[in-house]
């Protein structure tokens, strides 16, 4: 597994990672939170992992409890209001555009270690939601925003961690680059 490795999307596969890797639950934040919470309700799932400023934000706004969050304080590409972090624990780490940070699988496993954390990103936090299903514990779940369709609802299982192992083989390893 590529855990002490920077990888890189290479062009030619930058579609493929745009189809949700879960659950994909389109309408409003309203209707979206709904099966986020009716989720967490029926699974009872170890850890609960949010990716993503606007999702993020929205669920917390509607009282959904998250175990860790990562964020960049951007939406769309564009900076946005830093969201609260009150309390969490606040893990940092440093994300080039359309990669995975070497050091992500270590920031991302201590932070789910932590009762209530954050993963603040400097760059871009899109494909931490690979890392973040790889580390997270089995029955675990793990939502991201799909921009202006809703959100994507990934349950960690060893099926999917395995989906994600195949995928993060067609990333290029741009360690020493």
């Amino acid at each position: 597994m590529p855990k002490q490795k920077t990888l890189r999307l290479p062009e030619l596969f930058r579609q493929q990672f745009k189809r949700p890797f879960g659950q994909l639950v389109s309408g409003s934040t309203s209707d979206c939170n709904r099966v986020i919470e009716s989720a967490i309700h029926k699974q009872t799932p170890p850890k609960v992992v949010l990716v993503g400023d606007t999702v993020s934000r929205r669920a917390i706004r509607a009282g959904i409890h998250a175990d860790v969050i990562i964020i960049d304080n951007k939406e769309m590409r564009h900076s946005s209001i830093p969201l609260s972090l009150g309390t969490r624990k606040i893990f940092k780490l440093v994300n080039s555009q359309g990669t995975i940070a070497s050091e992500s699988w270590d920031v991302i496993s201590q932070a789910l270690k932590v009762a209530y954390s954050a993963v603040v990103v400097e760059g871009e936090e899109d494909l931490l939601v690979l890392v973040a299903v790889f580390v997270a514990p089995i029955r675990s779940l793990v939502v991201y925003g799909q921009p202006k369709i809703g959100v994507v609802l990934v349950r960690v299982s060893a099926e999917k961690k395995r989906e994600i192992s195949r995928l993060l083989r067609l990333m290029e390893d741009v360690t020493s680059a």
